[in-house]
């Protein structure tokens, strides 16, 4: 080891080749030739994100009875011919919710940058 050297420490993992193959691409993308160099920034300066929204869950739950019922509505009227108010304002409260859950994700993930 040189005398003169800043990096005492000595990290070392393992990946596969395929790791390696998406990491040289990387590399390349961003026109970095040096390894250790980028390996180092990023560990130093990115970050790693584990997103867990159970807004997300909820989002689709909402979507799914949201088509389903409108479905529903869509057969009734092909058969009857009607179309009833109460119907049509059902619809409306499930698609508020629906933008609601969606405004309320779109925060979350803002909120992030």
């Amino acid at each position: 080891m040189k005398k003169n050297r800043d990096r005492s420490v000595n990290l070392n993992f393992w990946v596969t080749p395929e790791e390696q193959a998406l990491i040289q691409e990387k590399m390349k993308t961003v026109g970095v030739t040096n390894m250790s160099a980028y390996l180092r920034k990023l560990a130093i300066d990115g970050y790693a994100l584990r997103l867990d929204f159970p807004e997300l869950h909820e989002l689709l739950s909402l979507l799914r009875r949201y088509s389903n019922n409108l479905n529903q509505l869509t057969r009734r009227v092909h058969g009857t011919g009607r179309i009833y108010d109460a119907d049509l304002e059902d619809l409306q409260q499930a698609q508020s919710r629906l933008m609601e859950t969606t405004d309320g994700i779109l925060a979350k993930l803002n909120s992030l940058t």
